[in-house]
């Protein structure tokens, strides 16, 4: 399982975004990923990986953790699974329906300059480092 292709969609994210797909194995790390979406969009051609985010479900995942990690171990960001290859149960609280969802949303790739002068401006506002060891299965947006 660890060396399965899967395809990711993402989206290049500049303030609006431009998605895409590409190809990686389960086994490969967030950096891999990046370098990838990097030769795709020619305005990141230029731009070292290590300047380049990846943020799912509101949060940055470091470039260090793999797919396989996170499918393993189902894990979760603020509205359901991080990744949903092969996994249905992501559910979400929309006002008070429980509704099941078989996707979940395409992770955005920003460049780290964009993110530091738009950090303070929603959505970036939201996002916040991945933490395993944080339960975001109860997460609700309420006095914001």
């Amino acid at each position: 399982m660890k060396d399965e292709d899967i395809e990711i969609t993402y989206s290049f994210w500049d303030g609006s975004g431009h998605r895409k797909t590409v190809m990686c194995k389960k086994g490969h790390d967030i950096a891999t990923f990046l370098d990838r979406c990097r030769q795709q969009i020619p305005e990141l051609r230029g731009i070292s990986v290590d300047n380049l985010m990846y943020i799912k479900e509101d949060l940055i995942i470091p470039h260090h953790y793999t797919f396989y990690d996170f499918i393993v171990n189902k894990a979760r960001g603020k509205s359901g699974p991080l990744f949903n290859f092969d996994v249905h149960d992501d559910v979400r609280l929309l006002a008070d329906a429980t509704v099941e969802k078989n996707e979940s949303h395409a992770g955005k790739v920003v460049e780290r300059s964009w993110y530091q002068k738009n950090k303070h401006i929603f959505p970036a506002s939201r996002w916040e480092v991945f933490d395993p060891q944080k339960n975001y299965g109860k997460y609700t947006i309420s006095g914001t």
